[in-house]
């Protein structure tokens, strides 16, 4: 097992957006952290049965977003492109139809390249369907075996970037959030999720090996993204949901000790961290994802992307056209932008201005500066398992949050603050080690995980 105890980016100069000390090269002449950053499209389908009976039109579908992508991507000259084909569960249920359909996008890319020279990557996430089961079943059974299936179809039929947003410990943090209970949510995080991530990204690694393809990343979605959206509706504390996204970095960190190489998934909010402990490429999204979700963190989170998201966006029409088409302008104006900052030497500027417009706005903006980002990389590394990481991280985020408090930079409301005082509480009270931890939540959340999924059965 190989474990990261060395900043690739030692300090905050080196975390910058469209550079990265271990560039990606893939897909049709696509480098990747060398210097430029790229839009990465994403998409799905508008409300569809996805079925036997509907799916020509499916794939239609999929055939307009490839046409109007490429089509936005070479009337603008962008530099470079990477597009991201997200199954949706049955697709990964049913791996063939997800293998027809990145056969499809691939085809679109092809072309382009070879009539247009657009340098392109075709990112591939196959859904996590192992949840599906009460406990989930992780490790075997027919949801593994459909998911591994994807895999290695999805690679045959040619996509050149492989990530996931898996799942393993949401069954017990789901259930910890609803509750405000750190501790179930530190043991999911520190204890359960890092097995689950360093089981599933050595299959993953060893099956884009195999086929040629490159293991690209996971993301927190499942965890963090939970909790900011929770935080977003009030029903959670924001300092709560920027702890969670602290800690959650250390699950995510895993997947790069155990094959992955980047670029990050693009909905990994903690990837500047992953960028900062693995030196690899990372997608974000911020403002330019608000077609798929609303956040605080809009502009502080392209700081240091690598290729810059719109999450996801249905194929339905706008006044303009599609609304593939439109994102793919918006995010390549964006880019356009971060690009001309990088030729004129101008990139810590631009970076620090995304910063400091978000930065002491929201809590979980807060742990988002390169600053931020650097106190909970260096957490992380100095402790030696992931349970230890994931609590330092924790402190760590609570303390960016404590000095932001105190030097009046940070504004937060009464409820928030005691929360803050709750969680730094919590975290100071919390077992020194993984076994203790185990011990002291045993009884509490026995029934929702099963220990052979983890590795962890007698």
């Amino acid at each position: 097992m190989t474990r990261i105890c060395e900043l690739a980016i030692p300090d905050q100069a080196g975390l910058v957006f469209g550079r990265a000390p271990k560039p990606v090269e893939c897909g049709f002449g696509l480098r990747i952290g060398a210097g430029s950053v790229f839009p990465e499209v994403s998409f799905t389908l508008p409300a569809i049965s996805i079925c036997r009976e509907t799916w020509r039109e499916i794939v239609s579908q999929y055939q307009d977003m490839g046409t109007a992508i490429v089509r936005r991507a070479v009337a603008l000259k962008v530099p470079g492109l990477v597009v991201e084909f997200e199954l949706l569960p049955a697709m990964t249920e049913t791996p063939e139809w997800g293998a027809e359909i990145t056969a499809l996008l691939l085809g679109h890319l092809s072309e382009a390249w070879r009539e247009h020279g657009l340098r392109s990557a075709l990112r591939v996430t196959p859904a996590d369907i192992r949840d599906q089961g009460k406990p989930p079943q992780l490790r075997s059974g027919p949801a593994w075996e459909n998911l591994r299936r994807s895999f290695t179809l999805s690679i045959a039929a040619g996509g050149h970037i492989m990530s996931i947003e898996s799942v393993g410990g949401k069954e017990v943090h789901d259930q910890a959030l609803m509750y405000g209970d750190l501790t179930g949510m530190v043991f999911a995080l520190g204890v359960l999720a890092p097995r689950d991530v360093r089981w599933l990204w050595s299959n993953i690694a060893g099956m884009c090996h195999a086929g040629h393809s490159i293991p690209g990343g996971d993301t927190a979605c499942g965890f963090a993204n939970t909790a900011m959206q929770l935080a977003n509706q009030r029903m959670l504390p924001e300092v709560l949901a920027a702890v969670v996204r602290a800690m959650a970095a250390v699950r995510s960190l895993v997947a790069y000790e155990s094959g992955a190489i980047g670029p990050s998934k693009d909905c990994a909010y903690e990837g500047p961290v992953i960028k900062a402990v693995a030196g690899v490429p990372i997608s974000m999204e911020g403002k330019s994802a608000s077609c798929a979700h609303f956040s605080p963190m809009g502009n502080i989170a392209a700081a240091m992307c690598d290729l810059w998201s719109n999450e996801s966006v249905q194929n339905v029409r706008l006044l303009s056209g599609s609304a593939v088409e439109a994102f793919t302008e918006l995010l390549a104006y964006d880019c356009r932008l971060m690009n001309q900052a990088l030729k004129q030497g101008e990139e810590t500027r631009l970076r620090d201005w995304l910063t400091e417009s978000d930065e002491w706005l929201s809590p979980q903006a807060a742990v988002l500066s390169p600053e931020a980002t650097m106190a909970i990389a260096r957490a992380i590394v100095l402790e030696r398992d992931d349970y230890r990481r994931t609590v330092a991280a924790g402190r760590a985020a609570a303390k960016i949050l404590r000095d932001g408090l105190s030097a009046g930079k940070l504004v937060l409301a009464k409820k928030e603050q005691n929360w803050l005082m709750r969680i730094e509480n919590d975290l100071a009270g919390l077992p020194e080690t993984e076994d203790e931890m185990m011990a002291r939540v045993a009884g509490q959340y026995q029934a929702l995980w099963d220990p052979t999924s983890y590795g962890l059965a007698e």
